[in-house]
């Protein structure tokens, strides 16, 4: 039996008396005493995850970006401008997810990728295999840490924390734009909350003092409980629940983050995506709100009238709106009213589009 891997930051966890549980192969805080009181930290103030637990792989090469071209279904060929960052699907030739995934521009001959943590050898033996045409060189980054640091008070609390010669930089970044000194500090303006924030890389061996000093000006650590509960109101797809290698981005309510243009750009999946995307006939990710009690939950039966049957991919009570919320995958055409059988009952559920929440208010239409 494989040993648990431990983040840089394992023993800050048990300090701030984390449940401690296994994630993808990882030691993992699920919260450190109230994951309802974690997500309202996020969703007032600020709040800071380590997600150590994430693989960094810096991708260099004259090739760089054709191959990111081909092996991405998003087009880094808009990234344009230093330091931009883009969401993704990496598929294989069937459509499938291999996994979702930010990749920074950085320049001409660099670019770095955040993979999911439980895909992470899938993903190396995928990506390196898929560059060898390409004469890229691929370096996984395990020596470095990872911390988001979210919510609404996250800028004026983090700014004076940054290196000096790096914070008017980040103090200037627009949404989904990067900053960084060297290889010491990266950080971009992303997140998996829906709220304001950031996400910062840096050297393993610095990231127990900078997580001690984000505690100390009132940012509090949360778990992996309140970022599931976060991610979900935000709208965010959760890689293993909401899509996999059995599911296409057209099926996962993902289909924006696909470039069908240019047409002369071949990217792998292309030819599947393009032939469901003709035929119409495939099901479609939905929003659901339960309109009476009980907790919509993951496989979930949902049923549509005159349409058939989907199933929850991701549910949960939402603690910003006091109702439970769910992903649905459903039939296409679905109308606006749904029921979901919860333990025998069939309750009624309202379809909507996410996402839920947005900078602490309901915002779904």
């Amino acid at each position: 039996m494989t040993m648990a891997k431990k983040t840089p930051l394992y023993n800050k966890h048990l300090a701030s008396n984390a449940k401690m549980v296994d994630f993808g192969g990882w030691q993992m805080p699920l919260h450190y005493g109230s994951q309802i009181n974690e997500h309202h930290q996020v969703r007032r103030d600020a709040g800071v995850f380590d997600v150590s637990h994430m693989t960094v792989v810096d991708l260099t090469g004259q090739s760089v970006r054709d191959f990111l071209r081909y092996l991405l279904a998003n087009d880094v060929g808009r990234l344009k401008k230093t330091g931009k960052a883009l969401y993704s699907c990496m598929l294989n030739e069937q459509g499938g997810v291999i996994d979702d995934l930010i990749v920074y521009f950085q320049d001409d001959t660099q670019f770095r990728l955040i993979v999911n943590a439980a895909t992470r050898d899938k993903d190396m033996a995928w990506i390196t295999q898929q560059a060898k045409p390409f004469a890229v060189d691929i370096r996984e980054r395990d020596d470095l840490a990872m911390l988001a640091v979210q919510g609404p008070q996250v800028r004026e609390k983090v700014g004076p924390l940054l290196p000096e010669n790096l914070r008017a930089s980040v103090m200037g970044l627009a949404p989904f734009y990067a900053s960084w000194n060297n290889d010491d500090f990266f950080v971009g303006r992303t997140g998996y909350t829906g709220e304001d924030g950031f996400e910062m890389i840096l050297p393993a061996k610095q990231a127990p003092d900078f997580w001690d000093s984000l505690l100390a000006v009132g940012i509090k650590p949360v778990g992996l409980g309140a970022r599931d509960t976060l991610r979900l109101e935000a709208g965010m797809n959760l890689y293993g629940a909401d899509m996999d290698e059995n599911y296409t981005p057209l099926e996962s309510g993902l289909a924006w983050t696909v470039a069908f243009k240019p047409s002369h750009r071949d990217f792998i999946g292309r030819s599947a995506l393009q032939t469901q995307r003709e035929s119409k006939s495939h099901q479609v990710m939905v929003g659901l709100i339960l309109q009476e009690k009980g907790i919509l939950r993951a496989h979930q039966i949902v049923s549509a009238p005159s349409k058939g049957e989907g199933q929850i991919t991701s549910g949960t009570f939402s603690p910003t709106l006091g109702v439970s919320i769910a992903f649905a995958r459903v039939p296409a055409g679905t109308d606006s009213q749904v029921t979901v059988t919860i333990r025998n009952k069939s309750l009624p559920a309202q379809v909507v589009k996410p996402p839920f929440v947005r900078q602490g208010k309901a915002c779904y239409q």
